[in-house]
């Protein structure tokens, strides 16, 4: 099926894949698309509308394992704060429904973040724009597409610490420090 993401990648000469799988509208969440598309979730990227304010729009994309951290993505994009987008908004927005937002072809192309672990990988996948079909490209080819849409882009820290001891985390920005003295002997 060919979709507006297709239709653009395809003008930019970039080359992708078209994985479709079957959908349900009960679990749209990207770690069942990762299931269904037979890729890692890390290398499934969901993209997410958010907000800074009234008609201050931005796209995070994230790993589908991972969870957004509001205050990086405000201090990435520079916003007081950062929300998701009222899902009543997202399609009057985008042109897209939950599950099927993509950068590409949308109504209007707002500023792009993209957590920085995107160059990780050889490829990844993202929603082509309609719910059941993913594009898989590089992610170099993701980043020249992001930015044919002449908007801000960027790649950031996005995403929420994964660190198990609930504690801070060494991406959280908070750093425990031992004095010397304080050292066990």
């Amino acid at each position: 099926m060919k979709t507006n993401g297709a239709r653009f990648l395809e003008s930019l000469g970039i080359p992708f894949e078209l994985r479709e799988y079957e959908v349900d509208p009960d679990d749209l969440s990207a770690l069942t698309v990762a299931k269904k598309i037979g890729m890692p979730p890390e290398q499934v990227f969901k993209t997410l509308l958010v907000t800074g304010g009234p008609n201050i729009y931005r796209f995070a994309v994230i790993p589908g394992d991972a969870e957004l951290d509001f205050k990086k993505l405000a201090r990435a994009a520079n916003l007081r704060k950062a929300e998701m987008a009222p899902l009543k908004d997202v399609q009057p927005l985008t042109g897209y429904i939950r599950g099927g937002v993509t950068l590409f072809g949308a109504r209007k192309p707002y500023p792009v973040y993209i957590d920085e672990t995107v160059i990780l990988f050889d490829q990844i996948s993202v929603s082509a724009g309609a719910r059941g079909t993913q594009l898989i490209l590089t992610p170099a080819d993701y980043l020249h597409a992001a930015q044919a849409l002449e908007v801000e882009v960027q790649t950031a820290d996005l995403t929420k610490s994964t660190s198990q001891s609930g504690g801070p985390g060494p991406d959280s920005g908070t750093w425990e420090t031992t004095k010397p003295e304080d050292q066990p002997k």
